[in-house]
Formats: structure tokens, C-alpha cells, sequence
């Protein structure tokens, strides 16, 4: 599992390794029933302390995206997001209106996003191994 933290973007370290582990199992790089590295492993791995890492692993967990098997580690859940349709809406739309807020700041036309979107969508859903 390759995971690049920057100190330098703002974005808290957990949060980071969140976005990463969500990205690899959406775009099948983590397929369901694989395990991630321990906790302290991946803390060595990128140096940070132990406690970032746990404090990742426990949102992931919370979103459902990784599930703990007590003393056999943390693996990709095999099933879907356990919140309902509607709540997984609404965080989208939060998202897409912060992308959509950030395109208008960079003068990048809705159209530009659009294409941007179906690019990066068919990068995601090209086959893995090919990465």
C-alpha cells in the first residue's frame, strides 16, 4: 500500500492517510478482505507517530470503508458503505460544492470540471495491474 504524505498542503496527516486508503479501495488497488499494515508498521513507514495512524484506521472503520478483526488486524471491508443512500448523497454534494466553489476560483469553466471528472472516473476504472 503506497500512501505520500505532505506536511506542507494543511491537510492533518490522518486525514490524508483516510483519503488514500478510501481512493485505493475505489479504485480496486485495496480489494475487499485485504489487510493493512499494522499500525505500527505503517507509522515507521512514514515516520509519523502511532497514534496518527490509529486515529485514521478508526475513521475508516467508522466509515465503514475497513473493518477490525480483534488480534487478526484491519482489512478492506467486503461490503458497501453502511450509511444510507441519502446520507451519502448529501456528502457528496458537500464536496462537489467545494470543487465547484474552487473551479470558479481558479476560472475553470463547469465544462472543464465535467471532463476532468469522466477523465479521472475512467483512470479509476481502468484495470489496476496496468497502473
Amino acid at each position: 500500500m503506497q500512501i505520500h504524505l505532505s506536511s506542507c498542503n494543511g491537510v492533518p496527516l490522518y486525514l490524508q492517510i483516510v483519503t488514500q486508503v478510501k481512493y485505493l479501495a475505489a479504485s480496486g488497488r485495496l480489494a475487499p478482505g485485504e489487510e493493512l499494515p499494522p499500525i505500527r508498521v505503517l507509522a515507521e513507514q512514514l515516520l509519523i507517530n502511532p497514534n496518527t495512524v490509529a486515529r485514521a484506521y478508526r475513521e475508516l472503520e467508522y466509515a465503514g470503508v475497513v473493518e477490525k478483526r480483534r488480534t487478526a488486524g484491519t482489512y478492506v471491508a467486503d461490503g458497501g458503505s453502511p450509511l444510507s443512500r441519502p446520507q451519502r448523497l448529501r456528502i457528496l454534494e458537500e464536496r462537489v460544492d467545494a470543487l465547484l466553489a474552487e473551479a470558479r476560483q481558479m476560472d475553470v469553466s463547469t465544462e472543464e470540471v465535467m471532463e476532468l471528472l469522466r477523465q479521472r472516473d475512467r483512470h479509476m476504472l481502468a484495470d489496476p495491474k496496468e497502473k
